[in-house]
């Protein structure tokens, strides 16, 4: 899949007030109830996806991104790795742009 249109659905999120950036706010909207899917950066360190994976379990689908925090700033104006929508449509729209992968 092109990381391009991937790349647009999560422009359409921000835009959208849909996209929420940041461990701390992330892990806010998941245990409120707001997060409907999360995305980490493909280079999160693995301490930090491990504790992002381990409380979003039993809430909301965790999947990593084909994208690095660097790319990913493009669309956030700062560097950050850990991203939930909070819009089932719009969640939706992004599941549709990633590469399929076997589900967890």
């Amino acid at each position: 899949m092109n990381n391009n249109a991937l790349l647009s659905a999560l422009s359409l999120c921000r835009k959208a007030g849909a996209l929420t950036t940041g461990f701390d706010p992330v892990k806010d909207s998941v245990f409120t109830g707001k997060a409907i899917l999360v995305l980490l950066a493909q280079d999160l360190s693995p301490k930090t996806a491990q504790r992002v994976r381990q409380f979003c379990e039993d809430f909301v689908d965790c999947v990593e991104l084909p994208l690095t925090m660097e790319q990913l700033s493009a669309i956030t104006r700062k560097p950050a790795g850990v991203f939930a929508v909070t819009d089932a449509n719009l969640a939706k729209l992004c599941k549709g742009k990633l590469p399929h992968t076997e589900e967890e």
